[in-house]
Parts: C-alpha cells; sequence; structure tokens
C-alpha cells in the first residue's frame, strides 16, 4: 500500500505490519470491526450474533452469524495474521449446522444478541427494516442449503484457498478477505481485498446465483402469497395507463411484492409495491456508489417544498444513511391480499406512479446531465 503526495508527484510506500505485533488480538479486535463495519467486507450484512454456540452436541463457536440481502444465513470466521490449515473446514461444519436453523431461531439467536448488545430494540422489527418488509412472517430466511462462508484474515494458506476455490465450483458460496494492517507513524492503516473469488470469477458467481434464484423461484410458484402477487401485477400492468404504462411497457408480473420500471438511469428506478397490508410506489436510488446515491437523494431533497407540492401530498424522504441505497416513497395502508380491493388498489397504484414520474423524471433528466453528477459517474460501479 501506497501514500500518495500530490505535492511531490510520487508515492510512498507505507510499512506492512502484523497484528500481533500491534498488539491486536482475534476476538477483542479484528472480530469487533467487522461486527461494527460488516461493509468492509463488501456487502450489506446483518450481524446477528457473536461466539453463536447453539448447538447441543459441541463446544464449537461461530465467530460471527449474520444475514445477507437474499436472506441466507452468513458463516463469518477471522483469523487474524495466519488462516491455519484447518479454517474451511471448520467453516464448512458451522454452515452444515446452520443450515437446521428455522426462521424463529434466526429471530431468537438475534433477540439475545440485541439484549446484550442494543437493549430495548426487537430482532423480528429490526429484521423487517433490514429487508425493507412490512411483515416478518413474509420473510424467507435460511432457505435450503445454500449457507455462505467468509474467512478472513491477513495470510491464507495454499491449501485453505485450494478448498475454497473447489468449494466454489461446486456451487458454494465462500469468499476469503485478507485484510492486513499497514502503519505510517503512529497512523495505522487497514487494507481490506476480497482475494477469492477474483475480480476475474465475478462473471461466474453471477451467473451461479441466477441459476439459484431462477430455480428457487420455479420452487416458490406454488406458494400462495406468489399466486397473488402474479396475479395482482398481470392486472396492474394491463390497466395502468399514461406515464406508468409507458415505464412498465417491457416488464412482465413476478412473484415478488415489488415491481421495478426504468427511470433511463442505470440503478436508479421506479417500484410500485404490494405488500401484504400497504401499497408504495418509490423511486429507488440503488448504484453501486454510495455516494452516487446519496447525491442524488440530496439534489431531490433539496426541492422537497417544490416537489411535494407538485406530487400534491406528502412523500417519506429515506436517505439511510446506513445503506448503500436511498429511496424516496409514497405509502398507505391497505389489505392489498383481499382481491375485492384489487380495483382499488390498482387505481390508487396508478394515479400515484403517474405523479411520481411526472414529478421526478424532468429533475432526474436534468440531474443526469450536471457537471457533478457526471463526475461522480465516473467512478466504476
Amino acid at each position: 500500500m501506497y501514500k500518495i503526495n500530490k505535492d511531490l508527484n510520487n508515492v510512498k510506500p507505507l510499512r506492512k505490519r502484523t497484528f500481533s505485533e500491534l498488539g491486536f488480538r482475534e476476538r477483542e479486535h479484528l472480530q469487533e470491526w467487522v461486527a461494527k463495519n460488516p461493509l468492509m467486507l463488501g456487502e450489506e450484512l446483518l450481524i446477528i450474533q457473536k461466539e453463536f454456540d447453539g448447538w447441543t452436541e459441541t463446544r464449537e463457536r461461530i465467530d460471527l452469524l449474520a444475514l445477507d440481502k437474499d436472506g441466507g444465513i452468513v458463516v463469518i470466521e477471522n483469523k487474524l495474521d495466519d488462516s491455519g490449515r484447518d479454517v474451511a473446514w471448520q467453516a464448512m461444519k458451522y454452515a452444515a449446522y446452520c443450515s437446521s436453523l428455522t426462521k424463529s431461531d434466526i429471530a431468537d439467536i438475534f433477540q439475545k444478541y440485541l439484549d446484550r448488545h442494543h437493549p430495548g430494540e426487537n430482532s423480528r422489527e429490526t429484521i423487517n427494516t433490514f429487508y425493507d418488509s412490512s411483515s416478518f412472517e413474509e420473510l424467507t430466511l435460511n432457505e435450503g442449503f445454500n449457507q455462505r462462508i467468509i474467512l478472513v484474515g491477513a495470510k491464507f494458506r495454499p491449501e485453505v484457498t485450494a478448498t475454497c476455490l473447489w468449494l466454489i465450483n461446486h456451487s458454494v458460496d465462500v469468499r476469503c478477505i485478507r485484510v492486513v494492517p499497514f502503519s505510517e507513524g503512529e497512523t495505522l492503516f487497514l487494507n481490506v481485498d476480497q482475494i477469492i473469488p477474483p475480480p476475474e470469477a465475478k462473471d461466474y458467481m453471477v451467473k451461479v446465483g441466477n441459476k439459484e434464484v431462477d430455480e428457487k423461484s420455479n420452487r416458490g410458484q406454488t406458494a400462495e402469497r406468489h399466486k397473488i402477487r402474479i396475479q395482482f401485477f398481470s392486472k396492474l400492468l394491463d390497466e395502468i395507463t399514461g406515464l406508468a404504462q409507458k415505464t412498465y411497457a417491457n416488464r412482465s408480473a413476478g412473484k415478488d411484492h415489488w415491481l421495478t420500471g426504468s427511470t433511463g438511469i442505470s440503478s436508479v428506478s421506479y417500484s410500485f409495491n404490494f405488500l401484504k397490508n400497504a401499497l408504495r410506489v418509490d423511486l429507488n436510488f440503488q448504484k453501486s456508489d454510495r455516494e452516487q446515491n446519496k447525491y442524488l437523494f440530496d439534489a431531490f431533497e433539496g426541492k422537497k417544498e417544490i416537489i411535494e407540492s407538485k406530487f400534491g401530498k406528502k412523500l417519506t424522504w429515506l436517505r439511510l444513511e446506513d445503506k448503500i441505497s436511498s429511496r424516496i416513497q409514497c405509502e398507505i395502508p391497505f389489505d392489498s391480499y383481499s382481491k375485492e380491493h384489487w380495483d382499488e388498489a390498482v387505481n390508487w397504484l396508478n394515479i400515484n406512479m403517474n405523479n411520481l414520474i411526472q414529478t421526478m423524471q424532468p429533475i432526474l433528466n436534468e440531474l443526469s446531465k450536471s457537471k457533478d453528477y457526471l463526475s461522480l459517474e465516473t467512478i466504476p460501479e
């Protein structure tokens, strides 16, 4: 790792260190850093337990247990300066143990964690917030045998990396994150890199993930709530008019509770949301770069009074400081799954989506051409 000196047009190497020489320990330090900043692992994770030992026939402990954005369990093992020979096998055992956890088990495990570290918080409500869900009962958590593994350490032995690559080729989602401390005088730095799977394998992993999603979708089509969503969105797409109809012209009904429509800007979208007890229309900023999302959201919020006046009602402004994405939405309580109310639901969504597009699209078009935004767009997503 190097420090850039712009004045001298040069770089200066930082001193590579080890955790042990700096006096850092696995549990007291590295584990805490990951627990407090899970984004350092390259994705949004919800930490649900530390040192998890909820097994009746073994005394083994999982360093960190987390949920990912797909509802999957993630086993996180930290090994400081050396991974050791057996960390992959150890993590595989833990993932196997976790495959039996039910949704209620997960809520109970997380509640124990919250009672200890964040008293007063409710596990089911926090999980709902993480998944942007209005109903814990509707969530699918820890489905099937797709538990994931993340190994964190400064050095990974060849037998560990070889095992991980073999597991990846057999559709097991395992990642190795290398964390190395550096120093300049008394100032310490931490470099974090995903070394397995390598960047060149990213497309492969995405294809594997998409295949798994398709398979899960096929298995889940018979679920009643999926059928209801498909039926409703089919009706909605047949009956929407105006700008909404144009925006959703090439969309098909799906089983998810949301249906996105293009704004013409990558990773910025409109969405219909058909929840069991609510209806909602959104403008979503979901670029992979946090600064781009916050820039767009702040630009809109700066015109809040004008926007709400043109839209005709108050909106909910969600900058979401702890997340990469941001969102502007309009929502009402609604008994959505009662089919006798569907005409009313379609009418409300149609009117408010047309108002949302008419209000937001001119501002989006203007912002996408601004110099400040274009300078942010030079950052690769």
